[in-house]
């Protein structure tokens, strides 16, 4: 089936950790037939070891060159450079509670095996320190996401729920239908 021409061709899909930043992209990704960059994926080499800085910022800057993407993942020393080259910016801004949650359902599902969107050779894993981060969040990350959005040119999206992304994700999903099914 021939995918809509999306209105967006760079996406940005930022959030706490457990929001569903990697679902989400991959979601978009399948509905809009654009490539999917997972950062945890650039960033992370085998065995948890993280890229040098320099090295980490080349390989993202690579990928924002293409014409179309979606790119998901916080990272602070990109989220700017990304901002502005993105068209849309998806901020899921969930409660600390539910991201929590979901982290260690996630933990628990993957145990002992690496995710899609991961580096490879990083198995699931959940430690305190990665939980604090998420409880944090609001209060540590979000600002600073805020004030680098409210400086982008690109159109920012800030869904607050699961029940919003999926409601906005049955409107992408209909126009989709209606692009190419029409009646």
């Amino acid at each position: 089936m021939k995918k809509m021409q999306p209105e967006f061709k760079r996406i940005l899909i930022v959030g706490s950790g457990g929001a569903g930043k990697s679902t989400l992209s991959k979601t978009l990704g399948e509905l809009w037939g654009l490539p999917v960059i997972h950062l945890d994926s650039l960033f992370w080499k085998p065995g948890w070891t993280p890229s040098p800085k320099p090295e980490f910022i080349e390989q993202v800057k690579t990928e924002m060159a293409k014409p179309t993407w979606i790119i998901d993942g916080n990272y602070d020393s990109t989220l700017a450079m990304r901002a502005e080259y993105a068209d849309l910016i998806i901020f899921l801004d969930f409660s600390n509670i539910l991201c929590v949650y979901r982290a260690c359902k996630r933990a628990w599902t993957y145990r002992g095996t690496t995710r899609p969107d991961m580096g490879t050779d990083c198995p699931e894993k959940i430690d305190l320190e990665f939980v604090r981060w998420i409880w944090r969040f609001p209060k540590d990350a979000k600002p600073e996401i805020l004030e680098t959005l409210s400086k982008t040119p690109a159109k920012v999206l800030t869904l607050k729920s699961p029940r919003e992304v999926n409601q906005w994700l049955s409107l992408q999903s209909a126009t989709e239908k209606r692009v190419n099914h029409p009646a």
